[in-house]
This record gives C-alpha cells, structure tokens and sequence, in this order.
C-alpha cells in the first residue's frame, strides 16, 4: 500500500505527508473517476459540496476497484444562472467562491483541484493551525508547484492542477473539460461525458449581438487542436444530422439520454426555453465553436494576448466596419439614459471609427459589470 493512501473500511483516505509522492498513472486512475462523478453530478443540476477523499467509496478493499462519491448531506439543486451563498464543506476543500457567498459546480472542481494536489504531492495546498486560517490562506496564497516532488512531475500534471486551482471559478476547468485535458485523456481512453458548461455558453451567445458573435467567431478559430478535441466529442454528443448540424431537438434529445429525477428538481429542462432560438434554425461546428468556448478560460492561459490579437486581425480582415458610437450601444442593449459617449469611449478608434483592440476584448465578455450597473 502507498504511503499516502490509506483505507478506512473501503474509504478512500489521503494522507497530508511531506514528501509523498503518488504516481502519475496512478494519480490520474484515481481522478478519472472523481472527474467523471462530478461531471454526472453537475450536469444534473447537483452540486456536492463535500468533496473529499473520505467521501468516495471503493467498491472493494482493492485499490483499482470502482471508485463512487458518497454522502451527499451537504449537496443541493442549483440552477444553471443561480448561484448559492451558504458556507458548507471541509475547510482543506472549500473553493474560494464557496467563502464569497457565491458560488456553483465550479466548487466541487477546485476540491477536485485540491485532492489532485495531494495525490501528486502528498502535502496541501493550503495549510493553517485554525479553520479561519485556512480560510485566509485559500483566498489570499496561491498553492506551491516549486518545491519536490513538483519539478519532477510532468508539464502536463502540473498545467492540469494549475487549471483546477484557479481562483476565479469562471477561468476553472468544469469536471468534463478536465476530463479532456492531455495529461489525464490519454488514459485508457478516456471518455469525456457531455458537459453542463457547454450549455451556459450558448444560452450567453444565443442573447449576444451579431457584433460579439462575430468577433467570438474569429477567436474560434484560434482554438488549438486538444480544444478542438474537447469541443468535437461534446457536438458529436448532440448527435448532429446528416449535414452536421444540431438543432434545438438534437439538444433536447442529448438531454433525456442524459435525465434523471434529480435533473428535473433541478429544472435543468426549463433551461432549454433559453436556446429557444434554435428552433428555427440550425448551428453547425463551426458556429458551436464560437457559442460554446469560453472566453475567461482562454484569458487564463499564458498565451492569451497573443491569442486575442491574431483573433483580431482575422475580425478585422472578416469586415471590421466604422461603427458609431450609437449603433454600438444598441448592439450591447444600453438604455438611452446611459452616457454612451463616455461609457464606450475607448471601444472605437478615433482614426476610423473601427473597433479596436481594447473594444474586440471587451466584447468578447460580453457587457461588463459596468455597463450593467449603468444601465
């Protein structure tokens, strides 16, 4: 038996030991299966709440057997737009956003994060003598990769934990997406599960403007070959038509294959009512790629201006036309009481009228929280 995993009954246990080291392989067994539960678990609309090693259960005393989440006391339905404020979990676990009074199924994915880091370590993340200090230290330290054993992990471990552990729950991998990534796809293939995030991006691209969905369309086509993977395997299970497309039905569909009592108490069908565009009409690839990537996620990544400012050349090159000032209000739904003149500004050249740079990035996120305050 490895030092750092010990059994309590069929209890999966991890032990906080300097030093310890878990192998990658064998790591990456471990957190398929956490992955795979929390992905079900979120699609149907349930958070856990309380994940953490003591609460998965194997299937027998034997370390490879089938791994299964249990006790979940502290689980709750959470609609796709809501987010719930009451402070529940182990404190090693707790996400940040979980002490913030806001949060959703990113949480169950940084505990996710936090048992990976022990696995691959054998020490936490983060650690104090009182539950309030490590409150304190999850929200203001950031966890060590620097010291032994990390340098000797692979790029691809530590880039996956990294994704995990990140503070901002939008830029967080979901469970599915994890699941994709290359450190852990590779392992006895992998099957990503349809993913709950992919819906939360096409109902915001389905109420964006033709503008935003345009410049979200040139930042598609810079996704890289794994993101295309990912994005591939989550439209083929939507079961597209012969010409490749998918409709509100194909969505529908994915989601009764999907169904079970806890997603109707969690209302996830009522959510559909917001895609409601697509049943006149139908969306290929290309166009889910746009609708279902996520722009705060690419913002993490270490090439993201890099990434942004060849999107902006292809959106200019696509017809980045002179825009004024009003038509570009309209398009973000400002009210006419709001200072448009002074609100966006900066969105527009002054030599042409065009967007600019700083405006194609702003309207890949959507309207801000001040343009939301204002109006």
């Amino acid at each position: 038996m490895r030092q750092n995993i010990v059994f309590d009954g069929y209890k999966l246990v991890l032990c906080s030991l300097r030093g310890g080291k878990y192998p990658e392989e064998d790591a990456k067994a471990i957190l398929r299966q956490i992955l795979n539960a929390a992905a079900f678990c979120h699609l149907q609309g349930v958070v856990h709440r309380d994940l953490k090693p003591e609460n998965f259960l194997f299937a027998s005393k034997d370390e490879n057997s089938e791994l299964k989440a249990i006790d979940f006391g502290l689980s709750d339905f959470v609609k796709l737009d809501e987010r719930l404020n009451d402070i529940v979990g182990s404190a090693y676990y707790v996400a940040p956003e979980v002490l913030h009074r806001a949060y959703s199924t990113e949480a169950d994915v940084w505990s996710i994060g936090v048992i990976a880091y022990i696995l691959l370590c054998g020490s936490r993340p983060f650690w104090a003598r009182t539950e309030s200090g490590i409150f304190r230290t999850v929200l203001k330290a950031d966890p060590s990769f620097d010291e032994p054993p990390w340098p000797s992990l692979s790029n691809e471990a530590r880039d996956f934990v990294k994704r995990l552990l990140n503070k901002d729950p939008r830029k967080r991998m979901s469970a599915a997406q994890a699941l994709s990534h290359p450190w852990i796809k590779n392992y006895e293939d992998t099957e990503v599960p349809l993913d709950i995030l992919i819906f939360k991006l096409m109902k915001a691209y389905m109420r964006s403007s033709s503008l935003r969905k345009a410049a979200l369309r040139a930042l598609s086509k810079t996704l890289t070959a794994d993101e295309l993977i990912y994005l591939k395997e989550q439209f083929a299970l939507l079961e597209p038509n012969k010409n490749s497309t998918i409709s509100l039905e194909n969505i529908k569909t994915a989601f009764m294959v999907n169904a079970t009592d806890a997603m109707k108490e969690s209302r996830i069908a009522d959510f559909l009512a917001s895609l409601n565009a697509l049943q006149y009409r139908r969306m290929d690839f290309d166009e889910f790629c746009a609708a279902a990537l996520s722009v705060h996620q690419h913002e993490a990544l270490d090439h993201w201006e890099k990434r942004a400012r060849y999107a902006f050349d292809l959106f200019e090159k696509d017809g980045n036309k002179a825009i004024v000032i009003d038509e570009l209000a309209s398009e973000l739904g400002l009210g006419p009481s709001i200072p448009v003149h002074a609100v966006l500004h900066d969105w527009i050249r002054h030599t042409d009228g065009k967007l600019s740079f700083l405006g194609f990035v702003k309207l890949l996120h959507g309207p801000s929280r001040s343009l939301a305050k204002a109006q």
